[in-house]
C-alpha cells in the first residue's frame, strides 16, 4: 500500500468517483465527479477503470506530501501546481518521489483539477459510490461524506505504469466559448416566444451563488406561461426556471425532484464545460435534440478505448 499525507486543504476538496446511481428513488443523489471527462483522463492515464476514485481539487488551496515515491496523474483545470516549487502541468501522469511536496495554489485555467492514483483511492462504498456528497452524509474516506481533512491519508494500492500524458486534440478545451448543448425538454413550449429566443440567443452570466448542487445563470428573466407543475424527478443538468425568471443548472449534488419548469438538460459533454467555469463567466445555451447528443456522447466515450 502506499499513501499521501494531506498538508492542506479546503471545503471543496472532495474524493468523487463516477457517481451513485440506482438509489433516487430513496431521495438519495447521485454526487461524483463535476467534470467526469478531467476525471476520466486522469484515471486512463494510470490505466485504472474510469470510474475509480479520484481527488476534485476546486480552486486550488490543496496539498500533499508522498509517503512513498508514486506515480500520479493530473487533468482538467490549471490550479497552479508545483512539486517543491517547480510548476505542474496538467494532463500527463508525473513521478512524485518520497517526501515530496504537490501544491495548488490557485486557478490559472478553468475550476477543478483531478488527482488520479494507481488503482484509484481506497475508500468505502456506500449504496455502491465512494462518491463524496457532503449534505447527505455519504462517501469520502470515511463514508460519512466529510471534505478531505489536513492530516488524513490517501492510500491506494494499484501498480505504477510508465508516464503518459492526453493527446491535445482529446483534452477538454478549457477557453472554448462554443455554445453549452441542451437536449429540449418537456417544457420547452410552455415559455413564451420571447423567452425562447432570449434563452438561446443572449449570454447568461454565471452567477456566484453556485456550488456542486447547481449554478444560477443571470440573464434576460424568462416567462412560464403553463400550469403549476407537481414535483417531478429531474436529471443531472436540467435547467429549472423559477419564478424569478433565472434559470438554475443542476449539477451532480442536486435534489432528486422538483416542481420547476425546464428548458430542457444540458448535456454531459456541454455540464463538463459548465464544470470548468469560474463565477462571473458568459455562456451560451444551443438547443440539439437527444438523438444528436446521445451520438455525441457515444463518440465521445469511444475516445478512451481508441486511444
Amino acid at each position: 500500500m502506499s499513501r499521501l499525507r494531506i498538508e492542506a486543504s479546503t471545503p471543496l476538496c472532495l474524493l468523487q468517483d463516477a457517481g451513485r446511481f440506482g438509489v433516487r428513488h430513496l431521495g438519495v443523489t447521485q454526487g461524483g465527479a463535476a467534470d467526469w471527462c478531467s476525471a476520466s483522463w486522469a484515471n486512463w492515464m494510470l490505466g485504472n477503470r474510469l470510474d475509480v476514485p479520484v481527488i476534485e481539487i476546486t480552486l486550488g488551496g490543496f496539498a500533499v506530501v508522498a509517503e512513498d515515491d508514486c506515480l500520479l496523474a493530473l487533468a482538467g483545470a490549471d490550479l497552479g501546481a508545483q512539486i517543491d516549487g517547480q510548476p505542474l502541468a496538467p494532463w500527463r501522469s508525473f513521478k512524485l518521489g518520497k517526501g515530496q511536496k504537490l501544491l495548488f495554489t490557485q486557478p490559472l485555467l478553468g475550476a477543478r483539477a483531478y488527482l488520479a492514483a494507481p488503482g484509484g483511492f481506497e475508500a468505502p462504498k456506500v449504496l455502491g459510490s465512494s462518491a463524496t456528497v457532503v449534505r447527505e452524509a455519504f462517501g469520502g474516506l470515511d463514508g460519512l461524506g466529510l471534505p478531505l481533512a489536513k492530516g488524513a491519508a490517501l492510500s491506494y494500492r494499484g501498480e505504477s505504469l510508465s508516464l503518459r500524458e492526453v493527446p491535445l486534440a482529446l483534452r477538454l478545451d478549457l477557453k472554448s466559448n462554443a455554445p453549452l448543448d441542451l437536449v429540449l425538454g418537456a417544457q420547452i413550449g410552455q415559455f413564451s416566444g420571447q423567452s425562447l429566443f432570449d434563452a438561446f440567443n443572449s449570454a447568461w452570466t454565471l452567477d456566484s451563488r453556485a456550488d456542486r448542487m447547481g449554478i444560477r445563470l443571470l440573464g434576460k428573466a424568462l416567462e412560464y406561461q403553463g400550469q403549476p407543475m407537481i414535483s417531478e424527478g429531474i436529471p443531472l443538468g436540467a435547467v429549472q426556471v423559477p419564478p424569478d425568471g433565472q434559470p438554475i443548472v443542476l449539477l451532480n449534488d442536486r435534489q432528486t425532484i422538483g416542481g420547476y419548469p425546464r428548458l430542457g438538460a444540458l448535456t454531459p459533454l456541454a455540464l463538463a464545460r459548465l464544470a470548468q467555469c469560474l463565477p462571473g463567466a458568459q455562456v451560451r445555451l444551443r438547443p440539439v435534440v437527444q438523438e444528436v447528443a446521445h451520438c455525441e456522447h457515444i463518440k465521445y466515450l469511444q475516445r478512451f478505448s481508441n486511444s
